[in-house]
């Protein structure tokens, strides 16, 4: 286990390298003069020069690359270049929000995907099998930022049961009142996915030798499926949910959009509307490793669940 520990710690430091690596060239392939933005159209090109230079802009791109990770294993993320303030200060003061709206979204995705596919796998061709497939395929094809502007509209404009934008005062319940609408916008695809891959998973484990062995030996279906079948059967999932962290960020980015919280992902477009390469490169670098974390964490699980699958990486 050990071993396998090492081996995917080492990928995930190598995969985040070319991944901030390649998301440092496109973002200098976006055309706009960063110093031109800053500073305004009247600014002199001495003025512009020298912001370039304070930013690093007039070195080549394979040194400026190399100075962005020479100073990242200092510790430093740069700084902003309007607040002059730490990036790692700002993107952490955001995270929080982000990883919370996440991890929501998740949790009850699963609290209704998961068992919704057992139910559909032990009901197999029935009409509420059939039920659910719909259902299941509509939540997956209907877009994030589509779900929040119509769950704005609804819940919040129509029906005033929930507050529109914002996180709260601070109040636990204020809170989640506030985190209700972007959690449902986010999540509300991932029940979907949950239920199918799930039912599908299930099928496949309940026909192997092993539940038949058991289901001979007259053990209740509901504890076949929850002590012999789910186990095995989840584990698909739990790669999905390791796979669609990059996903599950993009659709932050809108629902905090949509909705006003103040999260990484809003962050992110204020960031590069405004070519704050620093702030760009501070967020790039959070949610690669997020991304990078969450799947390091799918596959540990993975290991755990089932020590087969340690020999393929």
């Amino acid at each position: 286990m050990w071993f396998f520990l090492a081996r995917r710690v080492g990928l995930a430091a190598a995969i985040v390298i070319v991944a901030v690596t390649l998301l440092y060239l496109m973002i200098h392939a976006v055309p706009g003069d960063p110093a031109s933005i800053i500073l305004g159209p009247r600014a002199t090109p001495e003025l512009k020069a020298e912001l370039r230079a304070e930013m690093g802009l007039n070195q080549p791109l394979p040194l400026q690359i190399l100075g962005f990770f020479w100073d990242l294993l200092h510790g430093d993320l740069g700084r902003d270049v309007f607040s002059d303030r730490p990036v790692a200060d700002i993107v952490f003061e955001r995270l929080p929000h982000t990883i919370t709206l996440i991890l929501t979204s998740i949790a009850w995705a699963a609290a209704i995907g998961i068992p919704l596919g057992c139910y559909s796998a032990m009901r197999r061709n029935t009409v509420i099998d059939k039920i659910t497939g719909v259902l299941s395929v509509s939540t997956i094809a209907i877009p994030s930022f589509v779900m929040a502007l119509y769950a704005l509209l609804l819940f919040a404009v129509t029906l005033n049961w929930l507050p529109a934008i914002g996180v709260g005062d601070g109040g636990f319940w204020d809170g989640l009142e506030h985190l209700i609408l972007p959690a449902f916008a986010v999540g509300i695809s991932w029940v979907g996915y949950m239920a199918r891959i799930v039912r599908a998973s299930m099928l496949e484990v309940l026909g192997e030798n092993h539940v038949r062995m058991v289901r001979a030996f007259g053990v209740a279906e509901r504890h076949i499926v929850t002590r012999y079948a789910l186990p095995i059967a989840i584990m698909p999932t739990v790669t999905l949910v390791g796979v669609g962290m990059a996903h599950l960020l993009s659709a932050a980015v809108f629902a905090e959009t949509v909705f006003a919280r103040p999260g990484v992902g809003s962050l992110i477009v204020d960031a590069v509307d405004s070519r704050n390469y620093p702030v760009v490169m501070g967020c790039v670098l959070v949610t690669t490793g997020l991304f990078v974390i969450a799947t390091t964490i799918a596959d540990v699980i993975n290991g755990l669940l089932d020590p087969r699958t340690r020999e393929n990486l």
